[in-house]
This record gives C-alpha cells, sequence and structure tokens, in this order.
C-alpha cells in the first residue's frame, strides 16, 4: 500500500503548486472549468462526478474552487431554505471552510420539460397525466431541490422512475421512449429537439446563478489569481452560455474551444470525425495515464496478492477469511469504492484510484496462486522432503515453479480486469481513456465515446495478448 502511494504522490507532485479547478459531468460545468482555468492560469480537472463527489475533493484540498449554483449550494451543501442571497449563503459556508463569490452573470435554473406535441403546459397540469414516462438524471433524483420536493410540492401521482444520463435523456425522448426530462435552462437542446420547458407554476425551483465555489483561504493563498478570477464577474449572460454550450453540444467543439467562444475564439463548425478524435492531442498523455494507472496498481497487487495467496493455501484454517475478504472487495461498486477513498485519504486523482484499482486486482491473483498450489503435483514435493530440503526451498523452488501456469493466470484477468476499470478512474479525476469517455457521455456524443472506449479495448487485447505469449513460454521452459 506504501508502494501504491508513493508512486501516486510521485505523479501528483507537479501539480501541488497549481490552482486546481473542477468541475462537475454535464457540458456546462466543463465549458466553465475550462474558462475559470484559463482566466486564472489554473489547471482543469474536468469532469469529476456529481457535487458529492465535486465537494469532497474542494473540502480535502484536491481542487481550490469549482463552479457551482446558488441554488445546489443552498439545498445540498448548506441546506437553507428559499433562495438565499450570497451574503447567507457565506455566513453557512463558512463552518465549512468554504466561500462563494464572482457570479458569473447568468441563472440556470432546473426545469422539466416534455415533447412540444403533448398538451401540457405547466408542472401542475402533469398532475392529469399519470402515465407519462419521466426519464429523470440521477441527481435530480436524488437531490432535495429536485424530484422528491417537486413530487411533494406538486403532488405528482408518477412513481420514481429509474436513473437516466442527463445527456441520453435528450435523444430518449427524441425517440419517444420517454416524455418528461429534467433539464437545465440553458440547454443548447432544448431549442434543437424542439422540447417544451414547463412552467413551475408553484416557483419550487429556486434561482441557480453560477457563481465559484472555493475554499476560503483561496484568495490569500492565491491572490493574484483570484484577482484575475474577480474579472470574471457578470461577465456570461444566457445567451452567451447557450451558445457556448450548443459549441460543445451540436456543433462537434471540445469543452476548451467552446470556452474559447469567451475569449474571442473563431466561430468554426464541423462534425466530430473519429480518427482525428481518436488521435487528437491528448492521446499519448491518456494513454501514458491509463498505462501508469494499470501498470502501478498491477505491480502492487501482485506483490500482495501472491503472498497472501501462498498464506491461503499453506494455513488452511485461514484460506476461507483471505479468499472471503478479496471476494468481497470484488463486489463493491466501483463509484461507491471511489467515494469512500476520497474520504479515507482526503483528495482526488491519482491516489484513490490506484488504490481502487489495487483492490480490484486481488481476487483473480489471490485465487490463482491458492489454487496453483493446492493442485501442485504431490510427487516432486514429497521427493524433495525426502531429500531433506526446507518447506521454504520447496515452495520456491518445486511449488511455485509448478504453480506459475495458474498465478499467470491471474495476473493475466487481473490485468485486463484493470485496464477496462482504470476508465471509471477519470470520473475522480485520475486520467486515462475514460476522460474521453466521460466527456463522451456528457457531450452524448459517440464519437467521443468511442474515441475513449476503442483505445482502452485495443489496450486490454494487447494486455491479454502479451500474457498469454508469456504462458506459451512458460510451457517450454526447463522443470
Amino acid at each position: 500500500m506504501r508502494f501504491v502511494l508513493l508512486i501516486a504522490f510521485a505523479c501528483a507532485a507537479h501539480a501541488e503548486d497549481a490552482l486546481r479547478v473542477g468541475s462537475k459531468r454535464f457540458t456546462e460545468s466543463y465549458i466553465l472549468g475550462e474558462i475559470v482555468a484559463r482566466a486564472a492560469g489554473g489547471e482543469h480537472r474536468p469532469g469529476l462526478g456529481n457535487t458529492g463527489i465535486v465537494l469532497a475533493a474542494l473540502k480535502s484540498g484536491a481542487i481550490e474552487l469549482y463552479p457551482e449554483y446558488t441554488g445546489t449550494i443552498a439545498a445540498e451543501i448548506v441546506r437553507l431554505p428559499g433562495s438565499p442571497g450570497l451574503a447567507e449563503l457565506n455566513a453557512a459556508l463558512a463552518g465549512q471552510g468554504l466561500a462563494a463569490g464572482v457570479p458569473l452573470g447568468f441563472n440556470n435554473s432546473y426545469a422539466l420539460a416534455v415533447r412540444s406535441d403533448l398538451p401540457i403546459e405547466r408542472i401542475s397540469d402533469l398532475r392529469r397525466h399519470p402515465a407519462l414516462k419521466f426519464g429523470l438524471s440521477q441527481e435530480f433524483i436524488g437531490r432535495a431541490d429536485g424530484w422528491p420536493g417537486l413530487k411533494r410540492v406538486y403532488g405528482l401521482p408518477q412513481p420514481t422512475p429509474a436513473g437516466l444520463d442527463h445527456g441520453l435523456a435528450y435523444e430518449a425522448i427524441s425517440a419517444g421512449r420517454i416524455d418528461v426530462i429534467d433539464v437545465y435552462s440553458t440547454d443548447a437542446k432544448i431549442e434543437r429537439y424542439q422540447l417544451r420547458v414547463l412552467q413551475d407554476d408553484r416557483r419550487f425551483f429556486p434561482r441557480y446563478d453560477a457563481v465559484l465555489l472555493y475554499r476560503a483561504d483561496l484568495p490569500q493563498r492565491f491572490p493574484h489569481q483570484f484577482e484575475a478570477l474577480k474579472k470574471l464577474e457578470g461577465r456570461i449572460d444566457e445567451r452567451l452560455m447557450i451558445r457556448m454550450n450548443a459549441a460543445a453540444e451540436l456543433e462537434g467543439r471540445t469543452f476548451a474551444e467552446a470556452a474559447g467562444l469567451f475569449f474571442g475564439g473563431a466561430e468554426v463548425r464541423g462534425e466530430r470525425r473519429f480518427l482525428p478524435t481518436l488521435f487528437g492531442a491528448d492521446f499519448w498523455r491518456l494513454t501514458r495515464e491509463h498505462l501508469v494507472l494499470v501498470a502501478v496498481s498491477l505491480a502492487a497487487s501482485i506483490g500482495a496478492g501472491v503472498p497472501l495467496g501462498v498464506a491461503a493455501a499453506k494455513l488452511p484454517r485461514a484460506a476461507q477469511a483471505i479468499l472471503a475478504a478479496v471476494g468481497v472487495i470484488q463486489t463493491i461498486p466501483s463509484l461507491a469504492l471511489f467515494a469512500f477513498l476520497i474520504a479515507l485519504v482526503g483528495t482526488i486523482g491519482v491516489q484513490p484510484a490506484l488504490i481502487a484499482l489495487f483492490l480490484y486486482a486481488l481476487l483473480p491473483i489471490v485465487r490463482g496462486t491458492h489454487t496453483g498450489l493446492v493442485h501442485a503435483g504431490r510427487g516432486p514435493v514429497q521427493a524433495a522432503m525426502a531429500l531433506g530440503l526446507e518447506a521454504r526451498d520447496i515452495l520456491s523452488r518445486i511449488e511455485l515453479p509448478l504453480a506459475a501456469p495458474s498465478i499467470l493466470s491471474g495476473i493475466k484477468t487481473s490485468a485486463v480486469i484493470n485496464v477496462g476499470t482504470a476508465t471509471i478512474a477519470a470520473f475522480i479525476g485520475a486520467g486515462g481513456y475514460g476522460e474521453r469517455i466521460a466527456a463522451g457521455l456528457a457531450l452524448n456524443d459517440n464519437v467521443t465515446l468511442l474515441a475513449g472506449a476503442v483505445p482502452a479495448a485495443g489496450l486490454a487485447l494487447i494486455v491479454q495478448a502479451s500474457f498469454e505469449l508469456a504462458e506459451k513460454r512458460l510451457r517450454w521452459l526447463p522443470r
């Protein structure tokens, strides 16, 4: 475990002095994160997940700030009713060592939208249509200012639906599979898909003015950057934000290019193409990051897994406990484990990702080692014992070589699994091919998504082929 942490600290050390800007996993947050990072000369850690994960990263010091909305701060972070102003929010945030400021100039409220062919104008009208199918984002379903409160205030009869990714919901409603979705008022796709935003006739949703949520000591630690950030105040209106969202979601531009419109970037249009996106400027960086995640976590898992497998084989009473423990770890959902490790380690990025991957890789290696040793030929072992070899020598010279194919098979399985699991690490800022997958999901863009999935699948095939070649050579080695 210390080995994993030392490597992680080394990988992250270069960014310690930079102003680290986070963002959530939806288009607008990506774009605002790019703008904020560029304005302050900082480093953007994009698509870190939902409010809970980004807030945990902020509190731990893994990032210094991220774009947030006053309604979210009030309802989800400080639990204040109504629509409190910045002064009230900051008074409540002070106890958490946080502050909010620099209003960017636009309100991006939650809303519900329906297909334009439905005879519905207001949210209260939904009560008369209990058969309508809702497709709501996971975060909206769980938020106090989302579905639970909305259902209660309006007395809606519809049951709580299963969560649906925000970007995919537009495709689903366009295809007629659902009837109602939650939207942000600055979504560029509302007009494109000809949706009708329902009137909030009971004024349930508060204002969601875009601001910066930051650590309270940021102005003292980064005085020059904070002065640069203050110049963003009031400079982004709703029309500009919708325009930048459209550039990313409808015109095939990267988040950085969309953010460039704020700084006077050229109006370039065009669809994304697969090969230029696949071999884009970030390809080698993402490849390097992905390889580091897989190789370091796998090396640590081998270092711990093989001894654990030996212990399980040599200590029958401990075998069940060891195998059960590594088996239980394998059943923990990856995002839940990542969230737990963020709180435990106190940061986001490479460190919790490596620990999670290390834990997930243990089971195949431990089982492979245990199985190989248990089924090792008894004849050679008994012959060695008759010759007077010590147990340590029998293990290292006889049993482990005989168990090597089974051990190598377990290592191969762990390596292939880690290549795929490492893509999820991008959701906590660890980099790798998962960055493209997360961006593709946010944009509902198959080209970007495939540009992350294809190299990850290719790497998994290369890893598997390499281990199979090693296994073939192992069979021909003299025993």
